[in-house]
């Protein structure tokens, strides 16, 4: 046995599903040895990996959680979008959020020099109509996802969305890393395409809800945010998700019990999964 359990962490995308996440997480590191080389996000997954690698999980929920006490219903997505910088109140909410997390200089020392880090964006077909074709791809992938029920994707690709994996140390280096992790959460409609790299960026959940690392070498968790009825069985990998649907809602921001809710379910699964580690990890 090596001094860690996984050699990779993979966090998938799901919105505020996302905070299961950091629950079993947050169980996980208290129990065993967790110092994996590489580790991906992709969506809402890039918070949770920025929140394991800068070992800020519980103080991530407390800010949502905060912020969210102040928002007692959803902003319907045809209200005005923001006149100066052109995003959705959900999208504001959604970076000053991120910006608490880790847009401070300890957060971005963390990231910057912690085990590799990478964050999957999407490109939409169109860069002149980003927010129009990546609206569309979110409809392959919703057919997808209940087609197939798998959290590697296939239509929405096979649709011309490119996924790209970005350098989350280098980000964090420059200053870079509440953008990237925003760019890593636009969903469109509800939020406007930023640009990253002179390009329109998106949600890459819908290319891959699972991205492994480059290279992809030993041992991998793969934490999901819902059930899938078709897992890949593939040696070396770990698939968990939650064992019941989560409270939380994807982009829902009005409710902060569901949060916690989210998370408590998150820490229930991490101990029954530390209850089999060995029997698990040895398959």
């Amino acid at each position: 046995m090596s001094d860690t359990f996984f050699d990779q962490i993979v966090f998938s995308g799901g919105g505020t599903r996302c905070m299961w996440q950091g629950g079993f997480m947050e169980v996980l590191r208290q129990e065993i040895p967790l110092d994996p080389a590489r580790i991906t996000g992709v969506s809402g997954g890039a918070c949770s990996a920025c929140g394991f690698v800068t070992h800020r999980g519980t103080r991530v929920r407390d800010i949502f959680i905060e912020a969210f006490e102040r928002h007692d219903r959803n902003i319907p997505l045809h209200e005005p979008f923001d006149g100066k910088r052109g995003n959705s109140p959900h999208q504001l909410i959604y970076r000053e959020v991120i910006d608490r997390c880790f847009g401070d200089p300890e957060a971005e020392r963390l990231l910057s020099t912690g085990p590799q880090l990478q964050i999957l964006i999407a490109r939409p077909p169109d860069h002149d109509w980003a927010k129009l074709t990546g609206a569309a791809m979110t409809l392959v992938y919703e057919a997808d996802t209940i087609v197939r029920s798998n959290p590697h994707l296939r239509w929405a690709e096979a649709a011309g969305l490119v996924g790209e994996l970005i350098d989350g140390r280098e980000a964090a280096l420059n200053g870079r890393i509440v953008n990237l992790v925003c760019a890593a959460a636009t969903i469109p409609p509800a939020f406007d395409p930023p640009l990253w790299d002179g390009a329109p960026a998106i949600d890459a959940g819908m290319v891959d809800q699972a991205p492994l690392p480059v290279p992809d070498e030993g041992s991998t968790l793969i934490l999901l945010t819902k059930r899938f009825r078709d897992l890949p069985q593939a040696p070396g990998r770990v698939y968990v998700q939650p064992s019941e649907p989560v409270p939380a809602d994807k982009i829902d921001f009005t409710d902060p019990q569901k949060l916690r809710d989210t998370w408590d379910l998150g820490e229930a699964d991490g101990r029954e999964f530390l209850k089999n580690i060995h029997e698990i990890t040895t398959r």
